[in-house]
């Protein structure tokens, strides 16, 4: 039998300020109508992050737009717009799914470091 172990950890908020930043900015650049290399940087930085520039722990990040959201979902609050609560999609992520990973006996952990902000909607309202 596997034993499970509960973990939390405590990421300061200041890195949880900054993925939280780089994640607006992915946002705000696929509004953008004209070639870039915006998002090549924000992936550059999302590596350095995720490779583990603190101390050998990484933060990495995940939108989970467009997915299922039902109320046992761990991974978000959601907040939800209109008056069904059947058949929920996330429709907007304020803020990502942010993940700290660290190595333990040789293994690599990861766990959730802040949850997804989210508006979930019916998708029964575009029928």
């Amino acid at each position: 039998m596997q034993e499970i172990k509960k973990v939390t950890v405590k990421v300061p908020q200041a890195y949880l300020d900054l993925m939280n930043q780089i994640f607006e900015i992915e946002k705000k650049t696929l509004n953008l109508k004209e070639e870039n290399s915006i998002q090549r940087n924000i992936n550059k930085i999302n590596g350095l992050l995720e490779d583990g520039i603190f101390n050998d722990v990484g933060l990495s990040s995940y939108n989970p737009l467009g997915e299922n959201y039902s109320d046992t979902r761990t991974d978000c609050e959601a907040t939800i717009s209109g008056t069904s609560i059947e058949n929920l999609e996330i429709v907007e992520v304020i803020k990502p799914i942010i993940f700290y990973t660290y190595k333990e006996n040789g293994n690599v952990m990861k766990i959730i470091a802040q949850p997804a902000v989210v508006i979930v909607q019916s998708k029964n309202i575009h029928k």
